[in-house]
């Protein structure tokens, strides 16, 4: 099992709940986000171009609190920046499992190993730990050398210590299919209870707008890697995303499934796009005109989203929409296809890793310059 059996049932009786209350649009999981400052600069992310005095600013515990009791999501994701930067992270996620909330907080382990004291062990909290590949893959998109082997280190640390250790693996254009499996074999055998992955996210902000993916792209990549996987894989997605990912199926966006707090309030109308903030979660669900997003509104900044704050809740409600939804769900639980197919496979042996790759700057940890890496 990807989670544990009372984070499941949690989650199960929360939605049945807003199901039999005929609630349309619920939460799921509040993406918190304390703070924006970040002790790495990846190309991919726009969360960092933010002016000094912006970056300085943080949540306080007390208005973490707050909104997580206004959300009432199940599930609580801790993004940033790198959380671990704030100073009161502890006593925010200890507030979160004290109110019973399953918390990931997202972390990029760089610092993770020496912080582990001030965190215990539960099982309403789990370190979500982003690696984006194997050792080359990785330190090209966080545009940091030995980020990865740091990265690493703290996973098998946090294991070791007994806490839940998951990962979350975001892939952009030039990603190697063959050696994100290989990445998903390394995460395995040091420990880590699932995985995540998920398309690169399209940052208005960031400095890198070139390598994401599109949709098409998105599924023949997805398809490559997550066809005829191996039993030892545990994700921590919901099977139908996944089919979502390779193409096998199609899901509309639900932005109000993951919504986010920050420093700024409530995020219209998601994680990706800052079309304005609300005062209140209310507010937020309420004055937003959900019409206006998703892939079958037209809008053009949505047209080749396939991430997972905006569809993997989808999934999760038409897990729980029907009977046929929840059929197809226990299916893919109880007998968990493998998802053999013959033309992936040849896919896979005849993938062509890109030779073009730019050259970028990644910050060399032992000396803090910039200088030249070339990626594979």
């Amino acid at each position: 099992m990807a989670v544990p059996v009372s984070q499941a049932w949690t989650v199960a009786t929360y939605v049945l709940k807003q199901k039999l209350s005929g609630r349309k649009r619920y939460p799921l999981v509040l993406m918190l986000e304390p703070l924006f400052r970040c002790n790495l600069a990846c190309a991919g992310c726009g969360k960092i171009q933010y002016p000094a005095h912006i970056l300085k600013s943080e949540l306080t515990p007390e208005e973490c609190f707050k909104a997580v009791e206004e959300c009432g999501a199940p599930m609580v994701s801790i993004p940033g920046g790198e959380p671990l930067l704030h100073p009161h992270m502890p006593e925010i996620v200890a507030g979160l499992v004290a109110r019973k909330k399953y918390v990931y907080m997202c972390t990029n382990a760089l610092l993770l190993k020496e912080k582990l004291h001030f965190f215990k062990p539960s099982k309403y909290l789990s370190f979500s730990v982003h690696v984006d590949g194997e050792k080359e893959h990785h330190d090209f998109s966080v545009c940091r050398e030995g980020g990865h082997d740091i990265a690493m280190e703290g996973i098998r640390a946090a294991v070791a210590a007994g806490f839940r250790v998951t990962t979350n693996t975001t892939l952009f254009d030039g990603a190697d299919p063959n050696s994100v499996r290989r990445h998903f074999d390394q995460l395995m055998a040091a420990g880590v209870e699932s995985m995540m992955v998920s398309p690169g996210y399209t940052y208005d902000k960031a400095p890198d707008q070139n390598h994401f993916l599109g949709k098409a792209k998105s599924r023949r990549l997805f398809r490559a890697i997550l066809s005829n996987r191996k039993k030892s894989w545990e994700f921590n997605t919901h099977p139908l995303f996944a089919e979502f990912l390779m193409g096998k199926r199609n899901f509309e966006c639900t932005p109000w499934g993951m919504p986010t707090f920050s420093i700024f309030g409530w995020q219209k109308p998601c994680y990706l796009l800052q079309d304005g903030y609300a005062d209140s979660f209310q507010e937020l669900m309420e004055a937003t005109n959900w019409d206006n997003y998703g892939a079958k509104s037209g809008n053009p900044q949505c047209a080749n989203c396939m991430v997972h704050s905006g569809h993997e809740a989808s999934a999760v409600d038409y897990n729980f929409g029907s009977l046929k939804g929840f059929i197809e769900t226990a299916k893919r639980y109880m007998l968990p296809s493998l998802y053999p197919d013959a033309e992936a496979e040849k896919l896979l042996n005849e993938w062509k890793p890109a030779h073009a790759m730019p050259l970028v700057q990644i910050r060399s940890a032992s000396n803090d310059q910039l200088q030249p890496v070339s990626g594979d």
